[in-house]
Order: structure tokens, then sequence, then C-alpha cells
């Protein structure tokens, strides 16, 4: 039975125009608590080996958890997200990539302006971001803001590699973005949001005394092309892929270690070579 969480077609206009849509509530107050409590523990494990890290050189230890956490796997494929996302993209449905975004009291992370269109080298843009909230999300802590209408048309983006920035080469929109247009995507946890791959987005530091977690979930339809110099690895969660344009493969069974499952070890470093091959 449908979840109830796809949009109508009145908001599918307005995603059409606008380039986002929110909120969408997919999981109960008590199931992002528990997912949170879940990434906590991840995060606990991971500590010694990130807390060195600046915010970008995080980035591998939260990306791709779905392809070796099954608990991750299970967040974004569950039928509420993807019943909305179906709304978007059309019956067949692929992740093809995903990424935690934690902000934590006092670490002055931020991500600049920015839109994805610009680096992921994917097309056509068949391509939505669900941006699951597991945590509150709102413009003290640092919630996602978009600029409406920015998905129309390319912007010119620079890379800043600045240290605070979340983003990996601290990419940002290279002309002035009108703060006042900015429209922050407030979220309770267990809420979505839904953003397209070319609008201008970004968030600011947290400012609470609590963290701030989302978790972004790309999704393609099976159309889509990546253009790298390999094949990049996703899992088919909805429908069926009639073009072989990806490698499609198993979701994890159980959960792994991190680095202990070659088909994540392996995704992250075609994802790599692939993103980063027009700085070779």
């Amino acid at each position: 039975m449908p979840s109830g969480t796809a949009l109508t077609r009145e908001q599918q206009g307005a995603y059409a125009t606008l380039g986002y849509h929110f909120p969408v509530r997919a999981f109960s107050t008590e199931e992002a608590a528990e997912v949170r409590r879940k990434f906590l523990g991840y995060c606990a494990e991971h500590q010694k080996d990130t807390a060195p890290l600046l915010p970008r050189e995080r980035v591998q230890y939260f990306a791709e958890t779905q392809l070796f956490l099954r608990w991750a796997y299970d967040v974004v494929s569950d039928p509420r997200v993807l019943d909305a996302v179906e709304s978007v993209l059309g019956p067949n449905v692929m992740v093809w990539s995903s990424q935690w975004f934690p902000k934590f009291p006092g670490d002055g992370s931020y991500v600049s302006w920015h839109q994805d269109a610009a680096y992921w080298g994917l097309s056509p843009p068949n391509v939505v971001t669900a941006w699951i909230a597991v945590t509150e999300s709102n413009r003290t802590n640092g919630c996602m803001c978009v600029i409406g209408g920015t998905h129309l048309a390319a912007l010119p983006q620079k890379e800043t590699y600045a240290a605070r920035n979340m983003l990996s080469r601290g990419q940002e929109i290279a002309v002035d973005v009108d703060e006042l247009e900015r429209v922050a995507l407030e979220l309770n946890a267990g809420e979505f949001s839904l953003h397209h791959v070319g609008i201008a987005h970004g968030s600011r530091p947290n400012e609470s005394d609590v963290p701030r977690i989302g978790l972004a979930v790309r999704y393609v339809s099976p159309d889509v092309m990546q253009h790298g110099s390999e094949r990049d690895m996703v899992l088919l969660v909805r429908g069926r892929d009639d073009y072989g344009h990806f490698d499609v493969v198993e979701p994890p069974d159980h959960d792994y270690a991190y680095g202990q499952h070659k088909i994540h070890a392996d995704a992250l470093a075609r994802r790599r070579r692939n993103l980063l091959a027009d700085k070779q």
C-alpha cells in the first residue's frame, strides 16, 4: 500500500518550478531516534580516526554507508521515502550515493552555496536528493537552505578548499548569492526534504548545543549516465533497470565493519576517480 508520502500533482508542479519540496514525514520520532543512536555509535567507533581530520576529510567515513551497513540500507530503501522520490523520478529508482552530514556543537563546519550538478557529471538531470533529518534541523543548528528556481540555470563555481567547509573541494558559487532569497528547509526528526541536483543550496554552522544530523541520499532514474572514467556502483531500490549505465550491486545482508566490505571499498574508489577525473 502507498505510504501517503507521494507528491500531489500540485506539489510536483511546484517542485518542477522551485526545485525543492518539504517537509515530508517518513519516520516516527522513535524511529528517527533509533537511526540517530546507530549513527552516533558509528561515529564513536571511528572517533580516533576522524577527530584529527578536517570536515571535508571525514567525507569517506560518512559516505556510502548503505553499501556496508544494513541499517543504513534500510533507511535509504524505506518505501515512505521512495514513494516521494518516485513522484519526481518515476517508477524506476536507484541509490547513486549517500552521505551523512553531522554538525556537532562548536565544530564550525558549514556547507557553502553550491550546485551539485556542476560536479557530479550526471545527465540527464533526473537526480533528486532526499535529505533525511534524524535530529531536528533548524536555523540555529545549521539547517540546509536553498534558493528556489536556481536549478534552471548553471552558475559559475569555484573551489576554495576552505578548512571548515564540509564539501570535498570547498566548492562554492562564484557569483554573489542573494541571501534574502534563501529558504530554510527546517525539518523535525524523521522528516525529509527533496531537492533537485541543480539547485543552489548550503548551510551555516551549528550554533546550538546539540548535534544536527542528516543523511543526504542521491537517487537517480536508470536513464541517467555518469560521465566519468568508470561505472559507478548503485543499488536498485525500486522498479527495473533497462539501461545498464551503472553496476547494480546487492545490498548488505548485515552490518560490516568499515573497510571490510569489498563493494563499499570499490564504490568509494570508483566515485573518487570519477569525481576527481577533471583534476588529474
